[in-house]
């Protein structure tokens, strides 16, 4: 009998998961919602979540042909990596101290970093300018996180 119960916990949990999956990117996060969000470290990861589902909007709209779209993205993307990384500087913390929230972020850019390389490289040469600033800027957040936790003792 327990182990039905928990095959049927694991299932249901599996289904939970898949249907997050499935919802689309739009409704995952809002850039208005991060910047309401008072604490700073929550309002970093909404921040970052929003440049996610941006991305998602960006390779779509790119898939699409919409350039106009892709660059309205690119621009959301931009709007949301700063915000995160401003929201965890005014936090005011030691990222060596504190690593909980500086590393998320890290990883986040790293791999969103990683996303927009790969959509730029799918990209027709004379396209490429639209990402290759939010990719560098992303880019540029990331080694700063990066440094932040792994920079040594003040001398």
């Amino acid at each position: 009998m327990a182990n039905n119960q928990s095959f049927w916990r694991i299932a249901g949990l599996g289904i939970a998961c898949l249907a997050v999956g499935l919802v689309p990117a739009e409704l995952h996060a809002d850039l208005d919602k991060a910047k309401a969000e008072p604490n700073l470290e929550k309002r970093s990861a909404l921040a970052l979540a929003n440049a996610a589902a941006a991305f998602q909007t960006a390779r779509a709209a790119y898939q699409k042909g919409d350039n106009d779209a892709v660059a309205a993205a690119a621009a959301e993307i931009q709007e949301s990596v700063d915000l995160a990384y401003t929201s965890l500087t005014q936090t005011g913390k030691n990222p060596r101290k504190s690593p909980k929230w500086f590393k998320k972020a890290e990883i986040q850019t790293r791999d969103l970093a990683r996303k927009l390389d790969s959509l730029e490289q799918e990209m027709s040469f004379t396209e490429r300018p639209i990402l290759a600033k939010v990719r560098a800027k992303v880019q540029q957040v990331h080694d700063d996180l990066l440094v932040g936790l792994m920079e040594g003792k003040k001398k």
